[in-house]
């Protein structure tokens, strides 16, 4: 009888020399950052090798890890959800441009409650993550849901524990909506979060499992990992005052009157647009490359995914409710940013 130890031992070698010969056919990409992204990377990914024979490696390790990684040229392309200044971007000779729009959702696990039905606004939301609203049965939180039997429960802060630009987005939008928030922790990849009962977690995912398993919490992740999870999460009041549920045309009402060359590296701020529609933590997550990359037949696999998954990705972007970039922004992009890249 064979040796199981041996016996997978071989089935590991052959596997391996597998690989290896496709990678001699067609490299794989190599990209690494931002959570954020990672579920509809993955599903380009899947059918662009399909198609093309040529995969994704893309870690999904956070933004900062991201801004790490393309620095330390370890990658083909950094994936960032906080657009880096354009004065960083020319002194590391990149470009930036955005590849997907997505929204940030506060979530929760509060028994009894359907997603969707409670409400918050942006200045009660900022006092419960700061700490100053601890109990889910808290005046302000009742008076902003009559009729809803909230429970004397603590309510326990799940954030990143990882350098994010998700977090970036969401300090952002908590910055803008109260000067509590912006005078004592502003915003930032990582901040110092200061509500006493808190918890971190690694990554989107992390957060998401932490809300899932305390009782209780209240956390913020992107909204392909609450279809994903079946998660529970808090209507938001937008800036023309109307109470929104995420979804894919909340983001895109958000994203409707971005004027993305107005900042350096496109790096512009969708947090608390204007529209009665938009939901009001709406955000792009952005892909950052070499200008004179050392391996230019990598950069240029990089532009031919994205430029399939532009043209042919956006059903499967909208099947997990993120808004994909309209033709005429991919025209400008392909003319603007790409061109700056050295073939």
């Amino acid at each position: 009888m064979i040796n199981k130890r041996i016996f997978l031992q071989a089935v590991a070698a052959a596997a391996m020399a597998t690989a290896g010969m496709g990678s001699a056919i067609a490299a794989d990409i190599t990209g690494a950052g931002a959570t954020f992204p990672f579920p509809i990377y993955a599903k380009w990914a899947e059918a662009y090798k399909k198609e093309t024979g040529t995969g994704l490696n893309y870690q999904s390790i956070g933004s900062s890890g991201g801004i790490r990684q393309i620095r330390a040229k370890t990658v083909a392309f950094g994936a960032s959800d906080a657009p880096v200044p354009g004065a960083d971007l020319d002194k590391d000779g990149m470009v930036q441009f955005p590849a997907i729009i997505g929204g940030t959702v506060p979530v929760i696990n509060l028994e009894g409650f359907a997603p969707g039905e409670l409400r918050v606004t942006g200045p009660v939301l900022a006092e419960m993550f700061l700490g100053k609203i601890a109990k889910w049965n808290d005046p302000k939180l009742t008076a902003l849901n009559p009729g809803k039997a909230l429970p004397d429960a603590n309510i326990t802060v799940v954030h990143r524990a990882d350098g994010s630009g998700t977090t970036y987005n969401w300090t952002d939008y908590l910055t803008v909506v109260s000067k509590d928030w912006a005078d004592t922790v502003g915003k930032g990849a990582a901040v110092k979060w200061p509500a006493p009962s808190s918890v971190g977690g690694k990554g989107n995912e992390g957060v998401a499992a932490n809300v899932n398993r305390v009782k209780g919490a209240l956390g913020y992740v992107e909204y392909a990992y609450v279809k994903k999870n079946k998660m529970n999460f808090l209507q938001l009041q937008n800036a023309e005052g109307k109470y929104v549920s995420p979804d894919d045309s909340a983001f895109a009402a958000a994203a409707a009157s971005a004027d993305w060359f107005s900042m350096p590296g496109m790096g512009i701020s969708m947090v608390n647009a204007k529209g009665a529609a938009s939901w009001p933590v709406s955000t792009a997550s952005f892909i950052l490359m070499y200008k004179d990359p050392a391996d230019k037949a990598q950069s240029a696999e990089v532009l031919k995914f994205f430029d399939w998954a532009f043209k042919n990705g956006k059903g499967l972007a909208s099947e997990l409710d993120y808004v994909p970039l309209p033709d005429a922004l991919t025209a400008q992009i392909r003319t603007k940013v790409w061109t700056q890249i050295a073939k």
